[in-house]
């Protein structure tokens, strides 16, 4: 019997800052770059896409290290394909850099 494969339901996305001006940060709004997004067409598929910052914590609670903290991207960034997303708690700033995962549901397909 053959191994089935897990087929990932998600895209791996960057969070690159917050939106800002030249001098203020909006922490409320982060920008994330998604992987092989690299115009505003292809970024306006993500619209509406819920998106999870997945982390680990020293203390276990119900069983698992592991939190989440849910957003959903709300609209897309300059040309070069990054995107706006809006999280249920801000995203710390030791996030940027980090892997999010860009659910590919809803979906409108």
């Amino acid at each position: 019997m053959e191994k089935q494969k897990s087929h990932r339901l998600y895209v791996k996305a960057r969070h690159l800052s917050y939106r800002r001006g030249k001098r203020n940060t909006n922490p409320n709004t982060s920008i994330l770059k998604v992987e092989g997004v690299d115009d505003t067409k292809a970024a306006r598929f993500y619209l509406g896409k819920r998106c999870a910052f997945v982390y680990r914590a020293s203390k276990e609670i119900r069983g698992t290290k592991l939190r989440v903290i849910w957003g959903k991207i709300v609209n897309v960034h300059g040309n070069s394909g990054c995107v706006r997303a809006q999280f249920k708690h801000n995203l710390p700033p030791r996030s940027f850099g980090a892997s999010i995962r860009v659910m590919l549901y809803p979906s409108s397909i």
